[in-house]
């Protein structure tokens, strides 16, 4: 590494993020274990929007197994090895968690517009069988990009504070990382795109159902569209404004100490809003999940007539 890594300290004053990370593990991990037991609960057959909801669910679990170990590291109290191990391994499963989330929170915005536009005509992207397999395909594209940061051999890098993961890494380590992160803003933008077309069809299927009897039916949909726009925007779009030109300061082409010491924090800040995702998604599994939304309604309505019935005084009470 360059004498402008050694003697400027990117990496420091995290301990303020770590308490925002916590929180969002904390709540994330009690959304997505009852979001399991409601999912694993129904019995019918699942709808192909399940099938993606599932999948970004298991993605999710994949998230929270990533958070406490960098929280552990950014509070300093992590041993070498589990820093090591955070920056080989666990940091990338915060990364494919983004990315499987970004894929099939667009794949739920496809299916809404389609169910919306198309009601009389069921496309394969709609039907179940043709979702699990998509569903793998995704799965296995998204490893096969980033499953090579884990596994590229990393340097042994002597114990000392103030070191970044990319100091971990060899040349070839750091050249993947490089062109891992330009797939990943590909990925991003195309899949914006998809999301985007999908809020315009169906605002315009809005409009043209204004004075009819379907509005209400259409206005859910877009409620619903809208949900998961609003989720994405505020958790993803932040990220990705920052990580190209953070990633630039992490290979060296910006080499300015204040330069990069405010790309990393604002690196942090817009990581803390896209992890957040753990805590929308179970929102999103109640609104766009029919199958949830049962559950989760007869769960609490049979929990508040329990509570009623031992409350109620017996004949004798007032004896």
């Amino acid at each position: 590494m360059t004498n402008s890594s050694v003697f400027c300290p990117v990496y420091t004053s995290l301990e303020p993020f770590t308490y925002f990370f916590y929180l969002v593990f904390l709540v994330g991990i009690i959304g997505s274990c009852f979001a399991t037991w409601a999912f694993v609960q129904n019995h019918t057959q699942h709808r192909c929007v399940s099938i993606y909801l599932i999948n970004l669910l298991t993605a999710d679990f994949l998230l929270t197994l990533a958070l406490p170990v960098k929280i552990a590291v950014d509070l300093g109290v992590a041993p070498w090895k589990l820093k090591m191990f955070h920056c080989q391994v666990t940091a990338c499963f915060i990364y494919i968690n983004m990315y499987l989330s970004i894929i099939f929170l667009a794949f739920v915005s496809i299916d809404r517009c389609l169910q919306l536009t198309r009601s009389c005509k069921v496309y394969r992207i709609q039907e179940p069988g043709f979702g699990k397999m998509i569903s793998a395909v995704v799965w296995v594209m998204v490893l096969l990009i980033m499953v090579p940061n884990m596994v590229i051999p990393i340097r042994d890098v002597k114990e000392k504070p103030n070191v970044g993961c990319m100091e971990f890494k060899n040349e070839f380590g750091r050249n993947w990382h490089l062109l891992t992160n330009f797939i990943s803003v590909a990925i991003f933008l195309n899949f914006s795109v998809i999301i985007l077309i999908s809020n315009c069809l169906v605002i315009r299927q809005l409009r043209r159902n204004r004075d009819s009897d379907a509005y209400p039916n259409v206005k859910r949909a877009l409620v619903n569209v809208l949900l998961v726009t609003t989720a994405y925007v505020v958790c993803f779009v932040p990220y990705h404004m920052v990580r190209i030109p953070y990633t630039l300061s992490q290979t060296e082409v910006i080499s300015d100490c204040p330069t990069r010491v405010s790309l990393f924090k604002a690196k942090e800040a817009t990581l803390l809003l896209a992890v957040s995702n753990l805590c929308f998604d179970p929102i999103l599994y109640y609104h766009l999940s029919k199958a949830f939304r049962g559950k989760v309604t007869a769960t609490f309505a049979s929990h508040k007539e329990s509570r009623a019935q031992r409350e109620k005084p017996s004949c004798g009470t007032n004896a």
